[in-house]
């Protein structure tokens, strides 16, 4: 089974179980770690039978592929950040480096910064957008995951905290990454799968450490452990009916904004498990 998520800690941690053989009767995978950009885009081809890709994807993906209620990134406290190198009155005329375009991060962007106008957007590799905003390549940097550490190290300034602005306005989770499966496939089985590998990671945690470090871009092992315990939550391992409710709100403000298309409801019905 093809299977491919970012390097990032959370990821390796909730799938380490089962990319190691450690979830009894769970298939063989054939892994890829990538950027969200590149499995965003490689789901839109269908590449991958399992995969983690932005929330913000969904409406091009749902057709080919069901959401699982687990292993995915949802949470409060988690959101994105708009970094720049010091105080900017607005993003008006300015370069703003973002991760990918059908980034969750990207669209609550939109959402959030609505009158204001950039005068680029231009996608980066994660890695490169807080050296690039530091040195002066870009106005301000989009950024995700272990960023909320480490971007005070790069002298940067977190102009906006977008997942601190949603959760004021919608009182949800805001939704980052989702595992989907292909709907050819066993959805049910995957989903328990994900969710017991997800279990096996918190009952000996100590056991991924040395693979997580092995992909992480941030090295620390504070960073790594802060990283998880953020990312990895009780919303990971279900969804529930809070989860459920925080991708409905994005996706139908989104389209109501006409930046998504609309995504049928039976096409967000939750996957037994």
């Amino acid at each position: 089974m093809k299977l491919a998520f970012s390097p990032c800690p959370n990821d390796t941690f909730v799938f380490h179980a089962w990319v190691h053989g450690l979830v009894a009767g769970a298939p063989p995978v054939q892994v890829t770690y990538a950027d969200i950009d590149v499995t965003n885009s490689a789901a839109e081809r269908g590449d991958f039978d399992v995969v983690k890709v932005s929330f913000a994807a969904l409406p091009w993906l749902l057709d080919r592929y069901a959401l699982l209620p687990c292993g995915g990134a949802l949470g409060r406290g988690c959101g994105p950040l708009v970094l720049t190198r010091g105080d900017l009155p607005s993003l008006d005329g300015r370069t703003v480096a973002v991760p990918s375009e059908r980034s969750t991060a990207y669209l609550l962007f939109r959402l959030w910064a609505a009158g204001q106008r950039p005068s680029r957007i231009e996608v980066v590799p994660f890695a490169q957008i807080m050296p690039g905003v530091r040195d002066g390549a870009y106005d301000a940097g989009l950024v995700i995951h272990e960023a909320r550490f480490t971007y005070p190290s790069y002298g940067l300034t977190a102009l906006a905290d977008l997942g601190q602005w949603w959760e004021a306005d919608t009182g949800l989770p805001i939704p980052l990454g989702a595992i989907l499966a292909r709907r050819d496939l066993n959805g049910a089985a995957i989903a328990r799968t994900v969710r017991a590998s997800v279990e096996h990671a918190w009952s000996d945690p100590a056991a991924s450490a040395a693979y997580v470090a092995a992909h992480a871009a941030e090295m620390d092992p504070d960073v790594q452990r802060r990283h998880i315990a953020l990312y990895v939550n009780a919303f990971t391992r279900d969804l529930g009916a809070e989860g459920y409710a925080a991708v409905d709100a994005l996706l139908g403000r989104a389209a109501a904004a006409g930046l998504v298309p609309p995504v049928p409801a039976d096409q967000l019905a939750r996957t037994p498990a």
